[in-house]
């Protein structure tokens, strides 16, 4: 990275630290760029292009997120908590939590913050019999331990609402999508440490840093085949928060020791999407 870019890089991390410094006020872009030290046009632009999302989405992002934690680590009341990441009306608060989540904020609260399943989008708008096909070869930070991988795609870079099609993955070495409908898509993918052969040492290690991965946009068309590598880092200060609630993976972890126990082959996850222990294709 050249001089240029790191500037550029360093000012755009001063512009999302105000942000999550002030999630409850009303930001205005010009706030934004005076804390990048830009200009607001050049600004907005140069923000896009680091983050991929537009400074007003990477906000709102951040709100909601900020939103999920307090649901689940405070006794707060719903309206309480839109007004501390900064919507003036608990009604638009609830619905783009909604949306972007996956469940509303009470569902979210008393699911302690985790989804029942991930279901893809079944619609006719959705499924197609002559779709295409993604397939990526995993490359995961040199820890030496398992992960358990969320992998969805989606219309836009944030990880929101129902993807078209997802998977949840057992340490494996490739993703594998399969009835993509055309158009144009992001992969989006989030890896936990996913070891549980020792049950009592996993709740320590699912506390540990998450790693993030994204791909796009993937133009898919109908019966192709895209194949690409999707490589997972660190979460960083300037990735777009995931907001899809996700599955606990301490569950899901122990559910996939037990049935490893007694087949040592891909298992099904039903509407979540393939269950894969690895292998190639």
């Amino acid at each position: 990275m050249g001089a240029m870019e790191q500037a550029i890089e360093v000012a755009v991390k001063r512009a999302v630290t105000t942000m999550r410094d002030n999630l409850g006020q009303p930001l205005t872009i010009d706030d934004m760029a005076r804390s990048a030290m830009f200009s607001k046009f050049h600004f907005t632009r140069v923000f896009q292009r680091v983050t991929g999302i537009s400074p007003g989405r990477f906000l709102s992002a951040l709100r909601l997120q900020h939103a999920q934690q307090l649901l689940v680590s405070t006794p707060l009341r719903i309206a309480d908590i839109s007004q501390r990441v900064g919507y003036n009306s608990v009604g638009t608060f609830s619905t783009r939590f909604s949306r972007s989540v996956g469940m509303s904020p009470t569902e979210y609260r008393l699911q302690s913050g985790f989804a029942l399943q991930i279901v893809a989008e079944t619609d006719e708008s959705t499924a197609s019999p002559t779709g295409g096909r993604v397939q990526c070869r995993i490359r995961m930070p040199q820890d030496d331990q398992p992960r358990l991988i969320f992998a969805g795609l989606f219309s836009e870079r944030i990880p929101q609402g129902r993807p078209v099609r997802c998977a949840v993955l057992a340490d494996p070495e490739h993703l594998e999508l399969d009835d993509v409908p055309a158009g144009t898509w992001y992969l989006l993918a989030q890896s936990v440490p996913g070891s549980c052969s020792h049950p009592d040492g996993y709740q320590a290690k699912v506390n540990e840093s998450v790693s993030v991965a994204s791909l796009g946009p993937i133009t898919v068309a109908p019966r192709s085949v895209v194949r690409s590598e999707l490589e997972f880092n660190s979460a960083g200060l300037l990735d777009p928060p995931v907001l899809l609630a996700l599955m606990d993976v301490r569950k899901l972890a122990m559910e996939i020791v037990a049935q490893r126990t007694q087949a040592p082959v891909a298992l099904a996850a039903g509407a979540t999407g393939p269950l894969l222990s690895g292998g190639g294709w």
